[in-house]
């Protein structure tokens, strides 16, 4: 099986459903690797640690992470499954981008950012990568998030381990649309 489809079987099983293959996140978003394998393999993946390594090392959006002594896995952010990723409130940049669908939009403008089904809305540091986040799913549009001026009044934000930002959610004065060519 590719890598690609592994690292997206990965994401289901570390973000979302662990219960897919039959294992259980500890509070933090961990799980055991010998059992992640053992269970993946049941289902017929063929994954060994080579390879889990490999994909942890080379995910173009590092969205995995081993813990210290490479027993443990888990997802760096993106979690609809209560996690505590034991992230630290940090000061953000002054702005920051979200990329989202243009079918979104008038929802969005209304009712702010909101996570959703997820612990955290997902920002970027660059444009590009909302650029390319927004494409995933329609014709993109860039939201531009105010964070420095968020964070001033009070909102909480953090800085994941694979470099996105997080919050909880929004509100619309604080956020100004671009457009995509």
């Amino acid at each position: 099986m590719k890598t690609t489809n592994i690292s997206k079987f990965l994401s289901l099983i570390l973000r979302h459903q662990p219960e897919v293959i039959g294992i259980q996140l500890d509070k933090n978003g961990w799980a055991d690797v010998e059992e992640l394998l053992e269970k993946m393999n049941t289902q017929g993946k063929g994954v060994d640690r080579a390879m889990l390594e490999k994909i942890v090392e080379n995910n173009s959006k590092q969205r995995f992470a081993f813990s210290e002594d490479k027993r443990k896995i888990r997802a760096n952010q993106g979690h609809s499954v209560a996690v505590d990723l034991e992230f630290t409130p940090a000061m953000p940049p002054t702005l920051l981008y979200h990329g989202t669908a243009e079918r979104f939009l008038v929802s969005i403008l209304e009712q702010g950012l909101q996570k959703r089904s997820r612990q955290h809305v997902h920002l970027s540091t660059d444009r590009a990568t909302a650029v390319m986040v927004g494409k995933r799913h329609g014709k993109a549009v860039v939201l531009v998030v105010s964070a420095g001026e968020m964070y001033k009044d009070g909102y909480e934000f953090y800085h994941s381990e694979n470099g996105y930002w997080l919050t909880d959610h929004i509100p619309t004065q604080y956020l100004k649309k671009q457009v995509v060519d």
